[in-house]
């Protein structure tokens, strides 16, 4: 949530509570030396290092507002242990799709973060992309057990209007009603270069004599070296482990499923472009598969001709000759948001809003300065399966940085009053536990003072 906080004791746990999740999300994992045990809760242990590695992660992705000490870091690690060790004893599951996407999320925001994977790789200190997955696998499923033992502990809260009221005037009384941050709401046109119907022949055409070349003995992985547009076949061959489970595309998956053994499909379709695909082995519900994957190409001409047609829209547009949600219908190839006016969904949210300051830099540059109404110039863009397109984007509506009002951020102040709740009735749930649950702090740590009674003080 958008939020700048006056900083007081209570403020601090919540936007700290906030934050640690918002960046256990992305999967914060990284290579260290085994240090020394700073506390064992259940199975769990919290390392020496993690609490200064959580620690600085907070203050800078508070921007500085918060300030916080190795106690009250080491608390709040201490509590997200506690809630995965209980999430195991109350018998919480989830699942390696689960898991899986939310590795395959938290390397596309590190990938973002640093510009490619073996930058990242490089800088969290990992041997290889398989060996971040790995640790990252771990990481993901402790946090998706909190995450659910959390929503269990909570899953009956609620606030009233009548709470809601209360919570806003106690915050105004205190004068720590919160700042919030510029957000703008933006609705896209994609218009994408399509190959030729001769181009996508060409495509086919290949790949049945490759296939044809396969079948008479050619070595799979040497064809997908030469031919595939596969970004990863020079370190796998293009051969995959695949369960029902995994990440694939659809078409990917159900091809596996559907081929005996060492059987090489026919050419089959994707968003990503044209496959051929042998299954390698059948190993229980997995599947080892090897594909060749061709793109059609799109010549320069053809890419040309979509960004003058987008520049075109875009005057139209600005002139008042079309409307812009008739020019998303007659234009937009986008099938995400083209029934829906072009409406564009924050990923980090699931909302149509966001936050000018935690957006995507890029964006960020394109709509910082523009209104209410305004329309970008046509720019090129490229997805991740290759696709090149021309897009531009509308601030359908904008608001400025302001302080929290009752009735204008209704939403924003209820969302906060039933986070407070539910931070409550955790903090209670977890006094409960502590008494129940093995519990070791290491001497040093054994000095600092807890909210909770996690040392066990009979005469506290």
């Amino acid at each position: 949530m958008p939020l700048r906080i006056t900083i007081s004791r209570n403020t601090k746990l919540t936007l700290l509570a906030t934050l640690f999740f918002a960046f256990a999300f992305t999967g914060y994992a990284q290579k260290v030396k085994i240090d020394g045990v700073a506390v064992v809760i259940g199975k769990n242990i919290v390392l020496d290092s993690d609490i200064n590695k959580f620690k600085k992660e907070v203050e800078q992705r508070s921007e500085g507002k918060i300030k916080i000490s190795d106690c009250e870091m080491l608390e709040e690690l201490m509590l997200q242990k506690l809630i995965a060790h209980h999430a195991v004893i109350d018998s919480v599951t989830v699942t390696d799709a689960e898991i899986s996407s939310n590795v395959d999320n938290s390397i596309n925001f590190f990938v973002k973060e640093f510009g490619s994977e073996e930058k990242v790789i490089e800088v969290y200190g990992f041997n290889d992309m398989a060996d971040l997955r790995k640790e990252l696998y771990n990481v993901q499923k402790e946090n998706l057990l909190i995450q659910k033992e959390q929503a269990k502990i909570t899953e009956k809260i609620d606030v009233t209007p009548e709470e809601v009221r209360l919570y806003y005037n106690g915050l105004k009384e205190k004068n720590e009603l919160p700042e919030i941050s510029a957000e703008v709401e933006l609705s896209q046109i994609v218009m994408k270069a399509k190959p030729k119907k001769s181009e996508n022949e060409r495509i086919l055409k290949k790949l049945q004599e490759i296939r044809k070349e396969l079948e008479d003995g050619a070595s799979f992985k040497m064809k997908a070296i030469i031919n595939s547009d596969d970004p990863g076949v020079t370190q796998n061959g293009g051969q995959y482990t695949i369960t029902k489970e995994s990440p694939f595309i659809k078409e990917f998956k159900e091809m596996a499923f559907s081929l005996d053994l060492n059987q090489i499909s026919q050419p089959f379709k994707s968003d990503f472009g044209y496959h051929i695909m042998q299954l390698n082995a059948i190993k229980g519900n997995t599947r080892i598969a090897s594909h060749i994957l061709m793109q059609p190409k799109i010549p320069d001409n053809l890419l040309n001709d979509t960004r003058f047609l987008a520049q075109e829209v875009v005057k139209k547009v600005r002139a008042g000759m079309m409307t812009w949600d008739e020019a998303v219908q007659k234009y937009s190839d986008d099938e995400n948001t083209k029934n829906n006016n072009g409406l564009i969904v924050n990923p980090y949210t699931g909302e149509h809003r966001f936050d000018l300051t935690r957006m995507d830099p890029d964006l960020y540059a394109r709509v910082a300065e523009l209104k209410k109404g305004e329309v970008t110039d046509a720019f090129f863009d490229q997805s991740q399966n290759g696709e090149k397109m021309y897009k531009f984007i509308l601030v359908k509506d904008r608001t400025d940085n302001h302080t929290a009002d009752m009735v204008t951020d209704y939403v924003k102040i209820q969302e906060l009053a039933l986070q407070k709740k539910k931070e409550e009735t955790i903090s209670r749930w977890a006094k409960e536990k502590i008494g129940d649950t093995y519990i070791k702090i290491s001497g040093s740590h054994n000095k600092c003072s807890f909210e909770k009674n996690w040392k066990k003080d009979t005469n506290k």
